[in-house]
């Protein structure tokens, strides 16, 4: 039995959000005032440049986050995917229903359809895959905490310091053969979509008979996703 999608579902990915950007804030604000309505939001990963459940500076950064999403959270369905700049998020959302990297893709369905929802950080070789688990390996990342809080927090200041000057709007050359190259890992059968973010691309295409969708970045313009109609259409941010 697959979970369902409902009906004015909204999907969100790759907000970054920093000290210069608080749209996501903002955005979530808007769906504790009823100002966007749904009764269900998909966090598609990379909501923050860095917050990490061990990591005590970062839940200090967004600590008003937490708690508004913990506030959402008791009135609407709420599945964050966990990113490579937000991870081990379990201990930090009561009623969230998380998704770690190591369960992604997961098979919502949505009337007669499935649909693979990630973030998009998965099947990048074994390199990638090897760091992806140091990085999110519980006592490594308490270790570097305490070091973090010895040297005055320099280790995660450093890191949302250096995200802030990226650029995360650019566009990949070649993306859709980039990510016909991708789809065969997936190796799920009588799929109708996958939908991921990671890429910041906001593009949808079709392989066959499965189409592909890449959320753009909330961050860039503030679009995001929304089921309207039963249809997943695109939604314009009011920057």
């Amino acid at each position: 039995m697959f979970l369902k999608i409902k009906e004015g579902a909204v999907f969100l990915s790759d907000a970054h959000e920093n000290s210069q950007r608080e749209g996501f804030y903002l955005f979530l604000k808007s769906l504790q005032k009823g100002d966007i309505k749904t009764s269900q939001l998909f966090l598609m990963g990379d909501m923050f440049d860095l917050l990490v459940g061990e990591v005590d500076h970062t839940k200090r950064v967004y600590k008003k986050y937490i708690k508004l999403l913990n506030e959402l959270s008791k009135d609407m369905e709420i599945y964050y995917f966990e990113g490579n700049h937000d991870y081990n998020l379990s201990s930090l959302f009561e009623n969230i229903k998380i998704f770690p990297l190591s369960k992604q893709p997961v098979i919502f369905g949505y009337k007669d359809k499935k649909i693979a929802l990630l973030h998009g950080d998965i099947y990048a070789g074994l390199s990638y895959k090897i760091y992806s688990t140091i990085i999110r390996n519980s006592f490594i990342l308490k270790i570097l905490n305490k070091i973090d809080l010895f040297l005055d927090n320099f280790i995660s200041k450093k890191i949302l310091k250096n995200q802030k000057n990226k650029n995360i709007c650019t566009k990949i050359k070649n993306f859709e053969d980039f990510i016909l190259k991708r789809v065969k890992f997936y190796k799920i059968e009588s799929i109708d979509k996958i939908c991921e973010g990671h890429y910041h691309q906001d593009r949808r295409f079709k392989f066959d008979e499965i189409e592909y969708i890449n959320f753009p970045s909330f961050a860039c313009k503030g679009d995001y996703y929304q089921i309207l109609g039963g249809e997943m259409k695109r939604c314009e941010g009011k920057r």
